[in-house]
């Protein structure tokens, strides 16, 4: 009798630490899959889009910046015309649709982020592409008042940030892959 009972309950508990290490599995390949999944969709995306922005608007300045390598809109000489001109196309063809990219991922992928609420910082780039889309509209009936957006880019901000996700998901998924880190 004491045998079955020893039996059974050796069943049981190697039954137990079955059923909790196949659910200790199935969490972590829960987690590794949406990991994945912020690093495809939301976190690479946007870190290749901040990367790519901050190197072409460095082109940019490279080209057009003034003699003392300040940008024409925060020089005491108002922009000139073909300044302006030049402005409005780098804008419109290069900035504006990265921008607007980084944007919408923000709104489609917002349930990958890391942070149980939206940072700060991707609400003003959000507000920053706004701002923009508005003085484009306004360049488009011909009106050049306005070459900026409203809301300043957040662009040391928003890299830093996509940089630091970026680095730390990859490192959490080569965790989770088994692989060794990197002293």
């Amino acid at each position: 009798m004491i045998t079955v009972v020893v039996t059974i309950a050796l069943a049981f508990v190697g039954y137990v630490a079955t059923y909790l290490n196949g659910l200790r599995l199935s969490q972590r390949q829960e987690r590794l899959a949406r990991l994945n999944r912020q690093l495809s969709d939301f976190y690479g995306p946007l870190f290749a889009l901040t990367e790519a922005n901050s190197r072409i608007f460095g082109a940019f300045m490279e080209r057009n910046a003034r003699p003392d390598g300040r940008s024409p809109f925060v020089h005491e000489i108002p922009p000139s015309d073909e300044e302006l001109a030049e402005w409005r196309l780098w804008v419109r063809t290069v900035f504006l649709p990265n921008i607007q990219a980084m944007r919408d991922l923000v709104i489609k992928h917002a349930d990958l982020l890391s942070e149980p609420e939206m940072p700060p910082i991707l609400l003003q780039l959000c507000a920053h592409v706004s701002g923009y889309e508005i003085t484009a509209a306004r360049w488009d009936q011909g009106s050049y008042d306005e070459h900026l957006s409203v809301v300043p880019f957040p662009s040391e901000e928003i890299a830093a940030y996509a940089r630091h996700r970026f680095a730390g998901l990859k490192q959490e998924q080569g965790r989770l892959l088994g692989r060794r880190q990197d002293s």
